[in-house]
């Protein structure tokens, strides 16, 4: 075996999506693309003092959770379902381990940790994607090769529902650098934003360049190029009827705050069952989308940073931060609301662990985590957590 590599046996998952294995020298080694209880040879990428990173080259000892890639842009390079080499069942059950391990050892959760992580809610693995954001070369769409800024060139994306795989197979965009495709799965409508637009030609009718509709927890939805939305209707369901159901709890509706509120889901489903919202978001894109989402509801709309915003007193909050988390200011501004209940949603396993441990340090309690196989064929998974404070 050359310089470099190694033969390892992974023994569970990181926060990221990569298998962990400890070699003989007793350093960990984060291992793209392996899964636990696999021995493998790997060639190390990057060498640190505590831990080194490796990618996988050759699989010894297979595990039976892995399987043949379906996708043929795999083969080619794409790095947009960094999992699609783990059947769909081993990939929630991964899921739930990552984010267990996430507040055993970065949140300290106390207690049996695995009793706290929810089963996950199962969403279909294809044809879910209604954002793609797509790298353009030559005028063509393509989607990014792993760790790499080039692109691949694919006839079909499978993980894409098919108006957004079709733009991306058919359309060109002279002159644009990338372009953002979103379908409304529920309102057929379609769009496709490429930047710059310099030097751009006219899109087939019924394409928008600007904004769509769409359709999910029970209301209809603007949303436009510049602003956030769920990347599948089907999760913003989910995640729309965990939130009412929790604020159902309390004994009437009062006042919430809907934070890092994009363009006012959980703002619209919570003023719509009777609350008092106030939907805090600093993108403007999402702010005008909001107010316009929001009209004639009991939610006003105010344009800030969540951890600038000084807090009116609640009884629910639900925050729904980027991949980033809360972080010390977000948390500062959550416990300063007074809300007795707070629902987190998390996009990122390791955010999930920081930012709980700063509501625990705040003296919440974790009630449950529950995972939402929001992107199959990835690492990442949407995670609902529930915090109280104690009676």
């Amino acid at each position: 075996m050359g310089a470099g590599q190694l033969e390892l046996e992974a023994s569970t998952m990181a926060s990221d999506g990569r298998a962990v294995a400890r070699a003989l020298d007793g350093k960990v080694t984060f291992i793209e693309g392996a899964l636990p209880g696999e021995v493998v040879s790997v060639e190390v990428v990057d060498e640190r003092s505590s831990y080194r990173s490796a990618v996988l080259r050759r699989v010894l000892e297979a595990s039976p959770d892995r399987v043949e890639p379906s996708c043929p842009a795999v083969a080619m390079g794409c790095g947009g379902c960094r999992w699609q080499h783990v059947s769909v069942q081993a990939q929630r059950r991964l899921k739930e381990l990552m984010v267990g391990e996430s507040l055993r050892r970065i949140a300290r959760i106390p207690g049996p940790t695995p009793a706290l992580v929810k089963p996950t809610v199962e969403l279909t693995p294809w044809r879910y994607r209604t954002t793609v954001r797509a790298g353009v070369a030559g005028g063509r769409p393509g989607l990014r090769r792993a760790g790499s800024h080039d692109l691949v060139a694919v006839a079909d994306c499978p993980v894409a529902d098919v108006p957004v795989a079709r733009m991306l197979a058919t359309l060109e965009f002279p002159g644009a650098r990338e372009v953002v495709l979103r379908s409304g799965a529920r309102t057929a409508e379609r769009m496709a934003a490429p930047t710059p637009k310099a030097g751009f030609s006219s899109l087939p009718p019924g394409v928008s360049t600007t904004h769509i509709h769409e359709r999910a927890g029970g209301r209809l939805w603007r949303v436009s190029a510049g602003s956030f939305f769920q990347t599948r209707p089907d999760g913003v369901d989910a995640l729309a009827s965990m939130v009412t159901e929790l604020a159902g709890e309390l004994p009437t509706p009062g006042r919430a705050a809907d934070l890092y509120s994009g363009v006012g889901v959980f703002a619209g489903v919570l003023a719509q069952a009777g609350w008092q919202v106030a939907a805090v978001e600093w993108s403007r894109s999402s702010v005008r989308d909001a107010q316009r989402n929001l009209s004639g509801l009991t939610a006003r709309v105010v344009r800030s940073k969540v951890a600038d915003w000084t807090p009116s007193a609640a009884d629910f909050v639900v925050a729904d931060p980027s991949r980033q988390g809360l972080g010390v200011g977000g948390a500062r501004t959550v416990v300063a609301t007074g809300a007795p209940l707070v629902a987190l949603v998390s996009c990122d396993v390791a955010s999930l662990g920081r930012d709980a441990k700063l509501l625990v340090d705040a003296g919440y309690q974790l009630r449950s985590a529950t995972p939402v196989d929001m992107f199959p064929h990835t690492a990442h998974v949407e995670v609902l957590s529930v915090f109280q404070k104690p009676a």
